[in-house]
Parts: structure tokens; sequence; C-alpha cells
């Protein structure tokens, strides 16, 4: 999850549970070409991977066809980056390279990142059941769940298949018509009333 990056712990390299790494793969049916936030204990085991110090994710291009995405939740000073810059370059993997991208992250649905790229241009999202997720710690359970409730946000055209996929693990909502220039006229003017 931190891809090296130094967060609100003592721990760089928080992992994604087992679980949701399998239905990751599954999703992608095994075929995941990218994990930009990798780390030497990941599990995601994606055919290309960027993790620090070698590669920034952030700093990378992400054109590859499947894309998973556990970024660092707490601020990178040394960087200057922050979640909304990884949510921001998962909508443009998805707008620039019709990637397709999972993104694990916590749900902060009143924060300008969660509207500007999930609410108009994400497709799905799926609020986890597990209401404190355990992430591993440096390859290991460390047994304490995150302060927070957590998200897996889909970029893609298959929103059918991330349903089928996640409503085992989460409640599983279609957003595909927040995004702007897929709605219909009076859709576009219920929207423009949220005045996001």
């Amino acid at each position: 999850m931190s891809a090296g990056r130094h967060i609100n712990s003592l721990s760089q390299s928080w992992c994604t549970p087992p679980k949701y790494v399998e239905v990751v793969k599954r999703f992608f049916d095994g075929n995941l070409s990218l994990d930009p936030c990798s780390n030497e204990y990941s599990l995601v085991k994606a055919k290309n991977k960027f993790s620090l110090p070698q590669n920034d994710g952030l700093k990378e291009i992400w054109n590859y066809p499947t894309i998973y995405v556990n970024p660092p939740y707490g601020i990178d000073k040394e960087r200057k980056t922050t979640i909304k810059n990884w949510l921001a370059k998962c909508a443009g993997a998805y707008r620039e390279y019709n990637s397709e991208v999972l993104a694990l992250i916590p749900v902060a649905a009143n924060t300008a990142h969660w509207k500007k790229y999930v609410f108009t241009q994400a497709h799905g999202i799926c609020f986890l059941y597990d209401t404190r997720l355990k992430f591993l710690e440096n390859g290991k359970d460390g047994g304490k769940g995150a302060p927070m409730a957590c998200a897996m946000i889909y970029w893609g055209n298959r929103f059918k298949r991330f349903y089928d996929m996640f409503i085992e693990y989460g409640a599983v909502v279609d957003i595909s018509f927040l995004i702007g220039e897929k709605i219909g006229d009076d859709r576009k003017n219920k929207m423009e009333s949220l005045k996001f």
C-alpha cells in the first residue's frame, strides 16, 4: 500500500489482505498488468510493479490494460503527495488508456478527491463489509484493523462483472450515471442540482 512511502505509522509496507488480492485476480482473470504501489511483501504479484525507491508509481506511465492500486493513505511529505494524486492517476489511466482499474481506498465521500475522481469518473463502488479491514503489515497479519471503512473503486466498462465479483464483499453501487458524457439531460439536470 505504501510503496515505501512514510505515512502515519512505523510500517512502510502495508499489503492488501489475501481475500481481496484473490478477488482482484479473479476479476482480471489472472491477468493483472500493473501494481503501481507495490512493495517487497505484496501478494498481488502483478506482471509489472512500481515501488520506491526504484520507481515512483506516480511518475510512471500507467498504459496497462489491468491495474490494481492500494495507495498510501497518508501524506508523503517528501514527495508532497496524497491519496488524491493516486486517484487522479487511476481516473487518468481509464480515460487516457482505457485501462480497467481497481483501487482499495478509505471511504471519504465528503472529500474533494472523492467528488472529483470517484463520483464523477469511476463506474462502481464496493463499500466493503469489513468494518476494520486488516492489512498485512510488512507481510504479516498485524491483527489491528484500519481505523476507517474502506471501499473498492472501479474504473472500467464491465460493471456487471464488478458487481458479480464484489457483491460477496460489500454493498456494490453503480455510479456510472454520474459520469457527465454518458448521461441524459434529465439525469444531468439532477446531477447539476447536487453541486459537487
